[in-house]
């Protein structure tokens, strides 16, 4: 602790120093996960806390972890694991951190239940804008019982200081990407692990049965999990899990972390394209599962939450769109494995310059207008698969995609359900083409009473930001009363900038425009991180009992 101690007062002196000359800076954290342009933080000044990537500390007796903002996913699960305890809601990419997804906006197959990944933190060590370090909690009534309100009081992290004194800090800054201050220590809440999750793939034929099935899912008390993947109109699968140690007799365990296993969207398609649809069939016997449109296997708990990683969902699959003369075949899906895992896809898309012109967004939509929505995306984009994600949302504002009025949406809908759609795939390649089809993207999404993620590529202006999210009056004042104002806003750090034309100057962003140049830098530069040695030498992975532990 005292490590962490010593490194957090030279991040305070740091930002002190920032503070008193009224200069503007980003944090480095050593990794990211957004696809916004890289040039656009090419010149501004950094407080470094790539050094903050522990776990300090796994309560079991309390549930509890203490965590560093830059600790990935994968590493926060192998320290759990040994306790018997994980975190409620994991980013299905191991390389997504902690601090990420409390800044960020982190929802997954287990958030129809517990909500975003800031949800689970009970109080976070910040070092605000001026230098000065505190611990922010939810505040009491984020606390649904008095023993929960008891909790927040003696909480590991700030024990004894009152859960109130910077509530509006914790939940202003949960999804601020950073503007009110940086966050350099979580403590993280914890459940009961199992061996393995029970998960039932359920076949859907239109859009409709898809998003009718998830909220039947979401409504089943036993699941523990609930995502979907559109793969065409007429082929759809929900997915849902169930946290279970009981492995029947005969049963084999299907993993997807190996080099010759299959990617999980493939499997999926693969197992369910013969099924006819579950919500439009009627079975006449309980016998046959197939004949119900729903096949059921047991997957190992971690498995099951880095599932996606092969591949990074189906974006994998672009790369051989881009490397055309390699073929996508399952060979080379092993001999590439190395180079497939999503910590090397992102080094690769942000060095190739290939983010500037591939679509990734999540959209949050209400239940009521997402069957639209999907028909929009058919016909304006035909990008395929889809990913349907159910989520709890908090209420507004927040920079949280959340359920909001609006003239297409049902005034009526007095809930927290919203769910996210992962539009995935090759965008235009004329520049200004691609632009016109995300601004038109947005204003659908605001039309549907949606909102999107802001990882990814931001093109509204300020007014139509704000409009989209609300909430600037209350932001601007936590900005002045935590003397934030002199850095970058939300919109600042998620705007692209479309008019910035130093970042295509010159001699190297034209040479990577050239096929297949960029790609092959990009596959460079990943290879420099070495980032591909942190999958092989994961403890994580599924082993039978006996097998010794491997490397890849």
């Amino acid at each position: 602790m005292e490590r962490h101690r010593q490194a957090v007062r030279l991040i305070a002196a740091t930002v002190r120093g920032y503070f008193e000359q009224s200069l503007p800076y980003r944090i480095m954290h050593g990794s990211t996960n957004s696809t916004r342009p890289s040039h656009l933080k090419s010149r501004a000044r950094f407080v470094d806390i790539s050094a903050l990537k522990n776990v300090l500390e796994v309560d079991a007796a309390r549930r509890v972890a203490l965590v560093e903002p830059n600790v990935p996913m994968d590493r926060l699960v192998e320290h759990t694991l040994r306790h018997g305890l994980v975190p409620p809601v994991v980013m299905e990419f191991p390389g997504i951190t902690g601090g990420g997804g409390f800044a960020g906006t982190a929802g997954e197959s287990s958030s129809f239940k517990h909500g975003y990944f800031d949800e689970s933190v009970n109080a976070v060590e910040m070092v605000l804008p001026d230098g000065q370090v505190v611990v922010a909690k939810p505040g009491r009534r984020h606390a649904a019982t008095a023993g929960a309100s008891k909790a927040l009081v003696n909480t590991k992290l700030g024990e004894g200081e009152d859960p109130e004194k910077y509530a509006d800090l914790f939940h202003g800054a949960a999804g601020a990407v950073g503007t009110l201050g940086i966050t350099t220590l979580l403590e993280l809440q914890l459940i009961e692990a199992k061996r393995f999750v029970k998960t039932t793939y359920r076949r859907t034929s239109t859009a409709a049965e898809a998003i009718s099935a998830v909220r039947e899912e979401c409504r089943k008390p036993a699941n523990d999990y609930v995502d979907g993947m559109l793969f065409s109109e007429g082929h759809g699968v929900v997915v849902s899990g169930e946290l279970t140690d009981e492995l029947p007799a005969g049963e084999k365990v299907q993993t997807f972390s190996n080099p010759w296993d299959p990617w999980f969207y493939m499997h999926v398609r693969n197992v369910t394209k013969g099924l006819p649809s579950s919500v439009s069939s009627v079975s006449s016997s309980a016998a046959a599962t197939a004949s119900e449109g729903t096949i059921t296997e047991y997957i190992p708990l971690a498995e099951y939450f880095f599932r996606y990683d092969r591949g990074g969902f189906w974006v994998g699959e672009a790369a051989f769109d881009y490397f055309w003369p390699v073929p996508f075949t399952r060979f080379f899906r092993w001999f590439l494995d190395d180079f497939l895992h999503t910590r090397m896809l992102y080094r690769a898309l942000h060095a190739s310059g290939e983010s500037a012109r591939f679509f990734v967004q999540d959209l949050g939509i209400p239940y009521s207008t997402a069957e639209e929505f999907i028909k929009y995306t058919t016909k304006s984009l035909d990008i395929w698969p889809l990913w349907l994600c159910p989520l709890k949302t908090p209420k507004g504002p927040s920079f949280h995609p959340h359920v909001r009025n609006s003239s297409s949406s049902s005034s009526t809908e007095n809930n927290t359900e919203m769910l996210n759609i992962g539009v995935w795939g090759w965008g235009p390649k004329d520049k200004a083409e691609f632009v016109r089809v995300n601004r038109a993207l947005e204003a659908k999404v605001n039309e549907l009473g949606g909102m999107k993620w802001l990882y990814a590529h931001t093109y509204y202006s300020e007014p139509e930001f704000w409009d989209a999210f609300g909430g600037r009056p209350a932001y601007e004042a936590l900005r002045t009363k935590y003397r934030a104002t002199s850095l970058p806003s939300v919109y600042d750090k998620v705007k692209v900038r479309t008019d910035d034309e130093a970042a295509n100057r010159g001699w190297r962003p034209f040479v990577k425009s050239l096929w297949p140049v960029g790609g092959l830098y990009g596959i460079w530069k990943g290879i420099q991180s070495k980032d591909y040695m942190l999958h092989r030498r994961t403890t994580w992975r599924w082993r039978a009992e006996g097998e010794k532990e491997k490397t890849a």
